[in-house]
């Protein structure tokens, strides 16, 4: 037994321009999203190769839920080697892409090669009859939110699109690859945003991809009835408990004060962390421009319960981004000395439009300061020396002002949650196989015992694999038990809480060992001297973590309890 029946994948060469369905192997059928995406890079992308090269490949793959009834559980992955770490990478976005593409029955889209003419631009237009290859030359270097305005013309009104501004056209190592949301102007708003993949479908000379799933129902459970009961029971339950508190109602925003007390809100290219614009930096400020300016608070896929992303109105009430989220005030904001919530909408908006992680080009940015922030990211998309140095993250500005506080593991910059006081978050971004990333692995406890971090951290980083396959969203606040729950009823068989586990190790293992077979090695498990030798807080908190104690992060621990029943930080 075992899931629907007839699951297919894509493949596409970009060289050949030719595309294939293949039956989706049996043997992968507890595979989706990001140990679906490892596994496939692992088998059939050579470690070395160039990541902007024909021979590596991207890969789109829905987690392993998406399109059925489960709650909040249409998250996709995009895989590829990253042309910023120079690893493995798996960035995971929202929206209704993953949602419809496995209405259509199709696990993972699979492309390789690249066209022999670079100034080429082509797209996918993916339907339940196959997938085909079509010239989109006319759209070349358009902004997203543009190219999707223009888009929604011709396509049917229930289509759904991933995409790649300038940024990823120009194959920048901060590029993003955009996803459209559930609002009805389909907006190119949900990115996954880290390791720079856009700019490996810029490679490939994707422009877009559509996704027709009109009129496609939701995919049905071997245990259909039962299923469907657990849905609506773990919906019923989230919106009468979790849902209630302030972060699932008002959205990541609202962790600004919180992170702030904690020392992990960045100011100024982390010299402090805390910043003294806190109070109009904060995400409640968000909320209360509702009253007066409209937006609010909305799903950004099909089935989502949350509703953590905000819609940010100008002060005429005209659209100006969805969501701010709490890593873009962040990195965006405080990290580059920008006071007002206002102005990193608007960086916020540049971003998304122009196809940047906002982390990565907060990071650049905040390197290169003395100039304004959003002049720089025009220069972004206008191919400005310096434009592309902060297009290419934060160590390639660094290396250009030859400055040397940059923040990043393993070339990729820290997110906001410092690892100074985070010491178990500051572990993950050493160990974890994506670098700097905090959905790798986040853990949010700055009293934490030495003791107590690797496998803190460890159990994070199977937690958050876990249901990075899954397709749940991290905000929905799934455990591995209840993951578990759900794919027996799914199936139609038991699948063991800790056969979830065990596939997430896996995953893992399977990471470490292509970055290793990418040359990677102990010395890329350092975090950088910045974070050693510039204290923060009244103790002046450094990364004092001894590499031993780093390392014991890659050898299972034997599980806890806690690894089944924890929720994601």
């Amino acid at each position: 037994m075992g899931g629907p029946t007839g699951d297919r994948m894509i493949r596409v060469d970009m060289t050949n321009q030719t595309t294939s369905i293949e039956p989706y192997p049996e043997d992968w059928k507890f595979l989706g999203g990001r140990t679906l995406s490892a596994r496939i890079l692992l088998s059939e992308c050579d470690p070395t190769c160039d990541p902007l090269g024909a021979d590596n490949i991207l890969v789109i793959a829905p987690g392993l839920l998406a399109g059925t009834s489960a709650p909040t559980s249409g998250r996709i992955s995009v895989g590829g080697k990253s042309p910023l770490t120079g690893g493995i990478k798996e960035a995971n976005a929202g929206g209704d892409p993953g949602q419809d593409l496995m209405k259509l029955g199709y696990r993972c889209i699979i492309v390789k090669g690249q066209p022999a003419d670079p100034d080429r631009r082509y797209a996918l237009d993916i339907t339940g009859d196959g997938v085909t290859i079509i010239p989109a030359d006319e759209h070349k270097g358009k902004w997203n939110y543009k190219l999707i305005e223009d888009l929604a013309k011709t396509y049917p009104p229930k289509a759904s699109f991933i995409s790649i501004g300038p940024a990823g056209e120009m194959k920048l190592s901060g590029a993003s690859v955009a996803c459209t949301d559930h609002d009805k102007d389909r907006r190119p708003a949900r990115h996954a945003g880290r390791g720079g993949l856009g700019a490996v479908m810029g490679s490939k000379g994707i422009k877009y991809m559509s996704v027709d799933a009109t009129k496609r129902p939701a995919r049905k459970a071997e245990n259909s009835k039962e299923f469907s009961a657990m849905s609506k029971k773990y919906t019923k339950e989230y919106q009468e408990g979790p849902g209630q508190e302030p972060f699932p109602k008002w959205g990541t925003s609202a962790l600004v004060t919180e992170a702030n007390s904690i020392y992990t809100f960045p100011y100024k290219n982390r010299v402090e962390g805390r910043s003294p614009d806190v109070e109009t930096l904060d995400g409640m400020r968000i909320v209360e421009s509702f009253e007066e300016r409209g937006g609010g608070m909305h799903n950004c896929m099909t089935g989502c319960i949350v509703k953590c992303s905000n819609v940010v109105n100008d002060k005429d009430g005209n659209y100006k981004t969805s969501a701010l989220e709490f890593e873009t005030l962040t990195l965006l904001g405080s990290n580059c000395g920008i006071a007002s919530w206002d102005d990193v909408a608007d960086l916020d908006r540049l971003c998304d439009d122009i196809g940047l992680d906002t982390i990565e080009t907060g990071a650049a940015v905040a390197i290169d300061m003395d100039s304004g922030a959003k002049n720089l990211l025009r220069e972004i998309a206008e191919g400005t020396e310096i434009g592309k140095a902060i297009g290419n993250g934060a160590v390639a500005t660094g290396r250009r002002q030859k400055h040397k506080r940059v923040g990043t593991v393993k070339g990729q910059a820290l997110p906001a949650w410092d690892p100074r006081p985070l010491k178990a978050a500051g572990v993950t971004y050493c160990t974890s196989a994506m670098g700097a990333d905090h959905t790798a692995g986040l853990v949010v406890d700055p009293g934490q015992s030495i003791d107590d971090i690797a496998q803190a951290s460890q159990e994070a980083q199977i937690l958050n694999t876990a249901i990075d396959s899954s397709g749940f969203c991290q905000f929905l606040g799934t455990s591995i038990q209840e993951v578990s729950e759900f794919y027996s009823e799914f199936f139609g068989e038991k699948v063991a809480r800790e056969q979830i586990a065990d596939i997430a190790w896996q995953c893992m293992q399977e990471e470490w060992e292509f970055n290793r077979r990418a040359g990677f090695g102990p010395e890329d498990d350092e975090m950088p001297a910045t974070m050693k030798e510039d204290g923060i807080g009244p103790e002046k908190t450094v990364w004092d973590i001894p590499q031993e104690v780093v390392n014991k992060a890659y050898e299972r621990f034997e599980p806890r309890e806690e690894l089944f029943t924890q929720k994601p930080s």
